[in-house]
């Protein structure tokens, strides 16, 4: 078992580079298996998920070469069963991309229910009611394999009743190669939705209106290989911004997409961090103290719930009372007891947190409940009198890149160590 070792009270400074989006990659990778020739797909995050779903592909006949740490070159034309059992997809939520993927290209997909972070209930009825719509039947077995298939896609109007990504991006896997026109409404609007049509464009797709709540697709009938740049992550941007908020640093944050922190830049300079942009980089730098400030989630281009638990680690050391509502996830304040342990005061009524601000945190043990919050608790160790440990980071590691190198290289102490037996504990690089 492995844990990170953060003794905090440094004050970070320096530059931190941003690796490709997760969420767009985890979508980008699937959306291979629907060409017929070789893609290259360039600024591919080296993390848990992408080696799990390059895993997946490989097990079902996909030839994957890594051409270097963030390029991966597949070519699918060996997967000829569209079956993802559960030992492959287990471990993560965005293996259900392979749905719309598969059935796309075969007309037929199996699938075990997704693994992943688990925050609440997270219901694919609307990804089934989008396959339907192109004329796919669905069941799901006693196993948990999620079956779809169809003698032919065609194209239809799909009404999403809540703004869902997973749904919207799924559903746009299905469509590129249906018959005729289909036209996706109420669809989501988020970054890694537009670098996902704009990669399905690339292959050939007719993709329009990504990034509006109306994208109409018009059915090809083959997708070529391609050469694609996948976006930079906005959430481990936003990380990185958070933390440096939370620590009174200076760090310049390179390779972002500022449009894309918008909401997360309104919400620092509103709590007194000076932000500056540039064209492809931020600038967060904190001297003063925090001023305390309201969070609302909401689908983009609103405040990203994704960035949720990092903003309330910054606002836990917030002079004044904040409060934190979350309104596109069940049951993501389950990180909030492990920072109560730290000293934090923070009380959750349903899906809101309402946070106290305190002058200083104590060091604690701490276990990542999932992925943003494990990045949660890294930010509040950073701050915390003494050194705290945080178990379970195969979340954390799951979604950032070298996440260990990237906050050492900006001053914070930070390191993984490995726990051969209970008791025992031995530094690792």
């Amino acid at each position: 078992m492995e844990k990170f070792v953060i003794t905090g009270g440094n004050k970070l400074n320096g530059e931190v580079s941003i690796s490709g989006a997760k969420n767009a990659a985890v979508a980008i990778i699937p959306a291979v298996v629907l060409s017929d020739g070789i893609c290259r797909i360039e600024n591919v995050p080296n993390i848990a998920d992408v080696s799990i779903m390059a895993s997946i592909l490989e097990a079902m006949g996909a030839n994957i070469k890594r051409i270097n740490k963030s390029t991966l070159e597949i070519d699918p034309r060996g997967i000829k069963n569209p079956v993802a059992s559960y030992e492959l997809v287990r471990h993560m939520r965005a293996s259900y991309y392979l749905l719309g993927a598969l059935l796309g290209k075969f007309n037929s997909a199996e699938v075990a229910m997704p693994g992943g972070c688990d925050f609440g209930v997270r219901p694919i009825d609307l990804h089934l009611k989008g396959f339907e719509a192109l004329g796919a039947d669905y069941s799901i077995t006693n196993g948990g394999m999620i079956c779809v298939k169809t003698d032919k896609l065609v194209g239809n109007h799909v009404y999403m009743d809540v703004v869902s990504v997973g749904a919207t991006m799924n559903i746009m896997l299905a469509a590129v190669k249906a018959e005729g026109k289909t036209v996706i409404e109420n669809a989501a609007k988020e970054p890694h939705i537009v670098d996902l049509a704009n990669f399905l464009n690339s292959m050939g797709a007719d993709v329009r209106g990504a990034g509006t709540d109306v994208i109409k697709i018009s059915g090809v009938k083959a997708l070529n290989g391609s050469t694609y740049s996948i976006i930079p992550d906005q959430i481990e941007a936003g990380t990185y911004m958070a933390a440096a908020a939370a620590t009174g640093g200076d760090v310049l944050i390179k390779n972002v997409i500022t449009k894309h922190l918008e909401s997360i830049t309104a919400k620092l300079r509103e709590m007194g961090v000076e932000v500056e942009e540039y064209d492809d980089a931020v600038r967060v730098k904190r001297t003063g103290e925090l001023n305390h400030c309201n969070i609302i989630t909401m689908p983009h281009p609103g405040f990203p719930t994704d960035m949720q638990p990092q903003m309330a680690a910054v606002l836990i050391k917030a002079k004044g009372t904040s409060i934190v509502r979350e309104s596109v996830w069940d049951n993501r304040f389950r990180y909030v007891d492990e920072l109560r342990r730290m000293g934090a005061k923070i009380s959750v009524n349903d899906k809101t947190a309402v946070i106290e601000g305190v002058s200083e945190l104590n060091a604690s043990p701490l276990k990542s409940t999932d992925l943003r919050a494990g990045a949660a608790m890294i930010i509040a160790a950073l701050t915390a009198n003494g050194t705290s440990y945080i178990e379970d980071i195969k979340y954390i590691e799951r979604g950032y890149e070298d996440v260990v190198e990237k906050f050492r290289n900006i001053g914070a102490d930070i390191k993984r160590i490995k726990t051969n037996e209970p008791g025992s504990q031995s530094a690792t690089a």
